[in-house]
């Protein structure tokens, strides 16, 4: 997606010669051809994001528009005093795209995790926010972005997703009704709109048209108590989902009733989390701690732990109360205690 935005911005510069690319530190390569048909209109600024907003407030007042290219925490945690004091309170027109929004670049650590962008931007006044869920929505809504009046944030995901929006012309500000269904909604932004559709096909698939009801299930349940639940969600023409480490029907229920009832549970295996995955618990979960860890000794951590949700949050709480006990930084030392070699 982020290519498509970006060639997006070169045809409309094609267009308007009023139209500047301004980038942070992006590396080589990016929008070589802008560069070298528009040299006087490319700025590539390198490590200096406050900066670059101010110079882009500066050429916007005067009748410039300037399409500001960074890493989505940058743009957003770094920059928000000149965001929020050049660009907003003055309703500039400037785009800023950030790149890597969520854990895209979770291996560069927590200065590059883009988890409360769009939470923060939200608080600032006369600011849009658009994150697109393809590369044809991202298309349709940059060339839109020419008809704003005021500053607006362009949020990139990882890119490469399945095309969803194909069928419709998406406009800033206009929902698109992505499926249509009868008895419930999902109220999606961004690439998460991937995850509503197969939740659509799942709950349509089970025949779920109401509510949901989320219960832990552990060995010690009170089964006369879990048998009336059971009833009552029956009754009332509803559906429960149950999680448990073990299938429910493997739970040796001693009330005969809950044991013939569990037997009509429809059953759905959660698989185990892969490296990435895990890589990515391990890294959000030490980023809310504030803990900063090598990768190396994460990569150690990932071959050893067991493959379980609920282990890797026990892993990063037992870290965090060894290291503060001992007051000390996280080594490998500690890790094999933790891990108990």
């Amino acid at each position: 997606m982020r290519q498509t935005c970006l060639n997006t911005v070169y045809d409309l510069a094609k267009k308007n010669k009023k139209i500047l690319f301004i980038g942070s530190d992006l590396g080589p390569g990016v929008l070589d051809s802008f560069k070298k048909k528009y040299p006087d209109r490319f700025l590539m600024e390198g490590v200096a994001e406050q900066s670059i907003i101010g110079i882009a407030a500066g050429l916007a007042f005067e009748n410039f528009r300037p399409y500001v290219n960074t890493i989505a925490t940058f743009i957003t945690r770094r920059c928000f005093e000149q965001v929020v004091i050049d660009l907003c309170l003055h309703n500039l027109p400037v785009t800023l795209i950030g790149n890597g929004g969520g854990l895209v670049y979770a291996p560069l650590g927590p200065t590059h995790q883009a988890i409360e962008d769009i939470s923060i931007m939200r608080t600032l006044p006369n600011l849009t926010i658009i994150s697109p869920c393809d590369a044809h929505e991202m298309r349709n809504l940059m060339l839109d972005s020419m008809n704003l009046k005021g500053p607006l944030y362009v949020r990139i995901a990882r890119g490469g997703e399945d095309l969803i929006t194909q069928k419709f012309k998406p406009k800033i500000g206009k929902a698109i009704n992505l499926k249509k269904a009868k008895d419930y909604y999902f109220l999606t932004t961004g690439i998460t709109s991937h995850i509503a559709l197969k939740a659509c096909d799942f709950l349509k698939k089970i025949k779920i048209y109401e509510n949901i009801v989320l219960e832990n299930l552990t060995q010690k349940i009170d089964e006369k108590l879990f048998f009336t639940l059971c009833n009552t969600i029956e009754q009332d023409n509803k559906y429960l989902i149950v999680t448990s480490n073990k299938s429910i029907v493997d739970l040796n229920f001693n009330l005969d009733d809950l044991k013939s009832r569990s037997k009509n549970f429809l059953l759905q295996n959660i698989e185990k989390p892969d490296d990435d995955l895990i890589f990515a618990l391990i890294l959000k979960n030490l980023s809310d701690r504030q803990i900063s860890l090598d990768k190396k000794l994460i990569d150690y951590v990932i071959k050893r732990i067991d493959r379980s949700y609920g282990k890797i949050i026990d892993f990063i709480y037992k870290i965090d109360e060894v290291s503060l006990k001992k007051k000390k930084s996280i080594d490998l030392k500690t890790i094999k205690e933790v891990l108990g070699e």
